[in-house]
């Protein structure tokens, strides 16, 4: 039996003071439209309910914000305590119930300090579904996800309001881990984020084939996608760093999360790589400090001076990071451009591998295989996908191409897709 893959249209912008990448999902009956974030480090769907109380009621990113009414959808089902997939959710922290009400819930805080509060509710996903060369055909399926009744922190203010959250993560409440568990779509998805400043790119349920992508293995047993980074090297040169501030434990690894904006090394690592980074440019750079951070004024470009910097991980698998991958175009200087290190310093913790990094490539989650790929690619362009037989062996489904000719207002979002505010699911 073949999977499909599902593709979905990806906007957003690469303004990191912003740092957001969104998808559209359509849901109900009669089927309404969200904008959800795009998060690979949480679980689960969550789009703001009707009877949210403080939701905000607009957007500065140019979209119109919508409420999910379970009562106006005549395919939405509240979630019962005794439903198996909030049983697991349960035992995994993602939901929790009240016997009183019977009614399975859940409450979820961020690593920025936002978080959200509401209940699971069962309703039609809907997507168009092609079979071979024949035109596409309306289709649905039901999922699980979440409508949030209450907001707190970053999620309430207008600046990069949407309308929730869609979460990638690796758990059972996940939409890919659902639709996947059914033999709908293969146990993989992938995206493309575009770093510059139109951002959008490209999301799939099912793997961008690119011979370049190079892999490494999934930390077993872990609620987010933790890897085993090894070492740091900066035009090829080892940074003296013991590879045990990396390892995974309670509060400590490297985690790969598109819901984050920047990236964060801990402090062991962090500073001998900005030491490193410096010695290479004192030369030709002059060094400040802007809010915190290690910045340079630089008269010429980035490229010719700032060096390559290389995350190793357990496989062979290197992350080779471009200058504009690792520093923030911060403004001017007395006439002369200022980048910073968009590389965040944690005291203690987890290294945390965002957007900043992840942006310009293409990026493979293979849970069939437990790993995750990556390569450098344009994500304006075309990518090849496949789709899985239920032996997880891959043919290739042809290309997904980008569209590069919509732009929305202010922020200019880069809406692209094969046919806009679709998602597609491809049999062959």
């Amino acid at each position: 039996m073949l999977r499909g893959v599902v593709d979905f249209s990806v906007e957003g912008t690469s303004d990191l003071s912003l740092g957001l990448y969104f998808t559209k999902v359509k849901i109900g009956t009669p089927p309404k439209e969200f904008n959800v974030q795009i998060d690979t480090g949480s679980d689960i769907l969550w789009v703001n309910c009707n009877t949210c109380s403080n939701c905000p009621q607009s957007s500065q990113l140019g979209i119109v914000l919508n409420f999910f009414d379970t009562v106006g959808s005549s395919t939405a089902a509240l979630v019962p305590c005794s439903d198996p997939i909030c049983t697991s959710g349960v035992q995994g922290a993602a939901a929790e119930c009240s016997p009183r009400v019977n009614q399975c819930s859940y409450t979820f805080q961020y690593g920025d300090g936002s978080g959200t509060f509401g209940y699971y509710v069962s309703d039609a996903m809907y997507f168009d579904m092609i079979m071979g060369q024949s035109p596409p055909a309306n289709s649905s399926a039901t999922v699980v996800f979440g409508c949030s009744t209450y907001q707190s922190g970053d999620l309430t203010k207008a600046d990069k309001a949407v309308d929730g959250i869609f979460g990638f993560g690796p758990g059972a409440l996940s939409v890919a881990s659902q639709l996947s568990s059914r033999g709908i779509t293969p146990k993989v998805f992938s995206h493309c984020l575009k770093g510059d400043g139109n951002g959008g790119g490209i999301l799939v349920l099912g793997e961008i084939l690119e011979p370049s992508i190079v892999y490494s293995p999934l930390v077993p047993s872990q609620p987010h996608y933790n890897l085993n980074l090894q070492t740091i090297a900066v035009n090829g040169q080892l940074l003296p760093i013991n590879p045990a501030v990396f390892a995974t434990s309670n509060n400590r690894g490297t985690i790969v999360d598109c819901g984050t904006t920047l990236a964060y090394l801990v402090q062991e690592a962090y500073d001998p790589l900005v030491t490193a980074i410096t010695t290479v440019v004192s030369q030709f750079a002059r060094q400040t400090i802007s809010k915190g951070n290690q910045c340079y004024l630089v008269s010429t470009s980035i490229d010719n001076i700032f060096p390559s910097v290389s995350f190793n991980f357990a496989g062979g698998a290197s992350m080779v990071l471009k200058p504009e991958q690792y520093l923030i175009h911060s403004g001017y200087l007395d006439g002369v451009a200022m980048w910073c290190i968009g590389i965040q310093k944690v005291q203690e913790g987890v290294t945390i591998l965002g957007d900043l990094v992840l942006k310009d490539k293409i990026v493979v989650y293979d849970l069939a295989h437990q790993r995750i790929g990556w390569a450098n690619y344009d994500c304006s362009l075309s990518v090849n996908v496949s789709v899985t037989t239920s032996k997880d062996e891959y043919i290739n489904a042809g290309q997904i191409s980008v569209s590069s000719s919509n732009f929305c207002s202010f922020y200019k979002l880069l809406h692209v897709s094969i046919v806009s505010l679709s998602l597609y699911i491809v049999l062959v």
